[in-house]
């Protein structure tokens, strides 16, 4: 493996709480790890358990019909595509959830022959890490873009050296975005659109997030239903990732999807050929079942929503903390360092989060996640109510 490719933000996480004894009288609660917990939907459970005799059967790459017409008329709906509809054979693949995609896309894509310079790949910063192995491991370089508070945690695109651009090959974004919760509207697709048009590059947008909303009426917007708005043709150029591990509290079930650019999702299935990561049937069969409903989903928000209601009245008046867009993250600011806010909330109050400096590279004179830590609001309300009140003890203790 290539010495750039750094240990993963968990890694460090245990070895910087590595020999601490947090209380024992205080049971644990982990904040630090985005893992829904949530009840599966019974369900989806009983499709899976239903179906267990397509195991003696190989699964097609592509998945099954029935699986893409499910995921095609679900995305066809969401993102409001009536005036250029998925085509369930053309327009999308089924993948082993959205990090597996996110990294072989990078793999499948970037060409390192087309250019005298090394490609570039353009991500968030921070950012989910597969993004930055994934660049790292194709041959490309990443490029950082900072997201702030001052920039209301959006890619500023217009800090992209103008000599750069041709020999970028591809862009990440995330949104709704991991850890800041920040979502990218009409008009920053709409520009980021304009942007590949001018310098060839593929958008992989990452939307793993898109139904974790707390407005009902306002869904989050997603690059396809912004490249359909604008006549894009053939979602020329975009690529948007969607897994039902957020949606439906299925991260087990590793099962996902990828669509957009039928030429790119034609040649991206012929890598997957070789990759080798088809979808078991049972999971297919479960994955159908998910996608066909929406009433497990809403409750899931109404869950989150009650959560963060609960949490923010705790935090607010100890931690300088805000609502996000959507997510289930929070993205406070700390009273001291990340690291040593990390180590010494989970030594006294054996509740762990994860340091904002891991989810981030130094880049443009900053650690644009240095001061903050990331809290997913994943365990049950009883539990994130205890670890607020924990976290607010911490932080009045200083």
């Amino acid at each position: 493996m290539p010495l750039s490719v750094q240990p993963y933000p968990f890694q460090r996480l245990a070895k910087l709480i590595q020999g601490v004894q947090p209380p024992a009288d205080k049971a644990p609660i982990r904040l630090s790890i985005g893992e829904p917990q949530h009840a599966a939907p019974s369900f989806v459970l009983e499709a899976l358990r239903d179906n267990l005799a397509g195991l003696s059967i190989y699964p097609l790459t592509k998945g099954s019909p029935e699986l893409r017409q499910a995921i095609a008329h679900w995305a066809n709906q969401r993102f409001q595509l009536a005036r250029q509809p998925l085509d369930p054979e053309r327009h999308l693949l089924p993948v082993a959830g959205t990090r597996e995609a996110l990294f072989s896309i990078a793999q499948a894509v970037v060409d390192r022959r087309s250019h005298a310079e090394q490609p570039v790949v353009l991500m968030p910063n921070p950012f989910y890490q597969i993004y930055e192995g994934a660049a790292l491991l194709s041959g490309a370089r990443p490029f950082f873009l900072n997201t702030t508070d001052a920039n209301g945690y959006r890619m500023d695109f217009s800090r992209v050296p103008a000599e750069l651009w041709e020999q970028v090959q591809l862009v990440y974004v995330c949104s709704p975005g991991n850890p800041t919760g920040a979502v990218l509207g009409h008009d920053d697709f709409a520009a980021l659109l304009e942007l590949a048009e001018r310098h060839n590059f593929l958008i992989a947008s990452d939307e793993c997030y898109s139904e974790l909303y707390f407005d009902e009426t306002r869904p989050s917007v997603g690059l396809l239903q912004v490249a359909a708005a604008l006549g894009v043709p053939d979602y020329r150029r975009c690529l948007v990732f969607h897994s039902l591990s957020k949606r439906s509290n299925l991260p087990g079930l590793r099962s996902g999807f990828v669509a957009g650019d039928a030429a790119v999702i034609e040649a991206y299935g012929h890598y997957r050929t070789y990759h080798g990561c088809a979808l078991p049937p049972p999971t297919q069969a479960a994955s159908v079942a998910a996608w066909n409903d929406e009433v497990h989903v809403r409750d899931n928000r109404r869950q989150y929503r009650e959560k963060f209601d609960a949490v923010l009245e705790i935090l607010a008046p100890a931690l300088p903390v805000e609502r996000p867009d959507a997510g289930f993250y929070l993205w406070p600011r700390t009273p001291q360092d990340d690291e040593t806010f990390t180590r010494e909330l989970y030594a006294r109050e054996n509740v762990l989060v994860l340091p904002g400096s891991y989810l981030s590279r130094h880049a443009q004179g900053m650690n644009p996640g240095a001061g903050r830590v990331r809290m997913a609001l994943v365990a049950p309300l009883k539990e994130c109510v205890e670890a607020a009140r924990r976290v607010r003890n911490y932080v009045e203790s200083l």
